[in-house]
């Protein structure tokens, strides 16, 4: 029951935090950079399922692993980047016109993002464990 508390608390606040970024401070460059290739609504399930992959990725490969909350922060830091750049430089690579300045910022906020949730989600496995 602790991992799925674990596994739950990491993914509401990784998808808080994403959300945040997404809706409050990235919406009006995202909009700019590739507005032409945005739905008019976004594939919610899709994005579920997203974020229920990258959870448990950054679960696996970044937090129970670590031994200390330095090394959480790396690996997730790393995560991000991995992660971020796979989808932004394949964009770049097959997609006509993928602006470089959106290939930048997301692989940035990637590895932020990796980052600052595996750091909490290693205190949150503290406290539970």
């Amino acid at each position: 029951m602790k991992h799925l508390a674990h596994f739950l608390l990491t993914l509401s606040l990784y998808a808080a935090l994403d959300l945040l970024w997404l809706n409050l401070f990235a919406k009006n460059f995202i909009q700019k950079q590739v507005g032409q290739y945005l739905a008019a609504q976004p594939d919610l399930k899709a994005g579920a399922v997203f974020y229920l992959i990258f959870t448990a990725g950054l679960l696996w490969f970044c937090v129970l692993p670590a031994s200390t909350q330095g090394r959480a922060v790396l690996n997730g830091a790393f995560f991000g980047l991995v992660t971020y750049a796979t989808y932004e430089l394949v964009n770049k690579a097959l997609l006509d016109k993928w602006p470089l300045p959106l290939v930048i910022v997301d692989i940035a906020w990637g590895i932020f993002a990796g980052s600052i949730v595996s750091w909490a989600s290693f205190k949150i496995r503290s406290w539970l464990f």
